[in-house]
C-alpha cells in the first residue's frame, strides 16, 4: 500500500520552482530512456512490416503514451517505497513533482493511448492494450511475486504482433519475432532489478531475480540476450538470404553476443549496477539497427 501522499517541499529536496522545471521533472518519471528505446523499436518493427508513413505516426503514438503510462505508474505505486529506500533517479521520491501529478498522468496517457491504437484496428489496438496492461499488473504487485518476470515475456512478445497487425489488412507476426520480443523481456526485467535487490528487499519486493539471487539472475539475463539475438538472426537467414542482409544480421548478432559476454564478466565480477541495464538498452537498439538494415520483415 502507498503511504499518504506527503506535501510536495523544495526544501532540501534540489527542486527548482517554475513549470519548466515541474515539467521536466514529470516527463522524468515517464522513464524516458527506455520508453523512447521501446518506441524507436516499435517504429522500426512497423516499417518492416510495411506500415505507410501516416500508420507509423499512430503507431509510434500509441506506444509513447502506452509506455509513458507505465513509467508514470511505476513512479505514482512506489512512491513510498522510493522514499523509503532514499531514491536520487526519481522525480517524485526527490520531491520535485507530487503522487498525484503522476497518478493522473499514468491514467491520461492511458486512455489517450486509446485514440491512436484503435485507430490502427481492433486487432492492434487490442494487442497493445493487452501488452499496457501486462506493464500496469506488474506495478500493482507482480513485482512481488515469483512470476515478475510474465509482465515482461508478454508486454515485449506482443510488440511485434501490434506492428504487425497495424498493417491493413492485419498480418500476424513471424513466430521467431515473438520469441526474440519474449525472451529479450526477461533480460530487460532482470537487469533492471538487479542493482536495486537490497532495496526491494527492504521493502517487501521479492520477485523472481530474489529468489534466484544476483549471480544467476544476472547470467540468466544475458543468456537471454544471447538467445534473442541468435533467434534474430534465425529469423532472418529464413527470410532474406541477399548478401547485405547476411551481413547486416550476422555483424549484428556477433556484436549483440559480445555484449552478452561483457555482461556475464561483469555480473560475475561482482559489479552489478545500472551499466548492466544500459547494455541491454545498446543491445536493443543493435537490434532494431540490424534488422532496420538487414531489410527484414517480421510479418509471418
Amino acid at each position: 500500500m502507498i503511504s499518504p501522499e506527503p506535501p510536495v517541499s523544495t526544501a532540501g529536496s534540489g527542486r527548482r520552482d517554475g513549470p519548466a522545471s515541474w515539467t521536466a521533472a514529470l516527463l522524468g518519471s515517464t522513464h524516458p530512456g527506455p520508453t523512447v528505446v521501446v518506441t524507436v523499436l516499435a517504429v522500426v518493427l512497423g516499417a518492416s512490416s510495411g506500415l505507410p508513413l501516416g500508420r507509423l505516426v499512430l503507431l509510434a503514438l500509441a506506444v509513447l503514451l502506452g509506455q509513458a503510462s507505465i513509467g508514470f505508474a511505476n513512479d505514482w505505486l512506489d512512491a513510498g517505497r522510493d522514499r523509503a529506500v532514499g531514491r536520487t533517479d526519481k522525480p517524485v521520491a526527490q520531491g520535485l513533482v507530487s503522487v498525484s501529478a503522476v497518478r493522473r498522468a499514468a491514467v491520461v496517457c492511458g486512455v489517450l493511448m486509446l485514440v491512436p491504437s484503435y485507430a490502427l484496428g481492433p486487432a492492434a489496438g487490442t494487442a497493445h492494450l493487452v501488452l499496457v496492461a501486462s506493464g500496469w499488473a506488474y506495478d500493482l504487485g507482480l513485482k512481488r511475486t515469483p512470476v515478475s518476470v510474465v509482465p515482461f515475456v508478454v508486454s515485449f512478445g506482443l510488440l511485434p504482433a501490434v506492428a504487425t497487425l497495424a498493417a491493413a489488412p492485419p498480418s500476424p507476426p513471424a513466430a521467431w519475432a515473438v520469441a526474440v520480443g519474449a525472451v529479450f523481456g526477461i533480460a530487460i526485467h532482470f537487469t533492471n532489478v538487479l542493482p536495486d535487490l537490497d532495496d526491494d528487499a527492504r521493502t517487501g519486493i521479492v520477485g523472481l531475480p530474489h529468489r534466484l539471487g544476483r549471480t544467476v539472475s544476472g547470467v540468466v539475463a544475458f543468456a537471454a540476450l544471447a538467445i534473442a539475438a541468435v533467434l534474430l538472426l534465425s529469423g532472418r537467414l529464413g527470410g532474406d538470404s541477399s548478401a547485405p542482409g547476411l551481413v547486416a544480421a550476422a555483424v549484428g548478432t556477433a556484436v549483440t553476443l559480445g555484449i552478452a559476454v561483457v555482461g556475464v564478466r561483469l555480473v560475475l565480477a561482482g559489479r552489478v549496477d545500472r551499466t548492466l541495464f544500459r547494455l541491454i538498452m545498446v543491445a536493443a537498439v543493435l537490434l532494431v539497427v540490424q534488422l532496420a538494415l538487414s531489410g527484414g520483415t517480421v510479418v509471418a
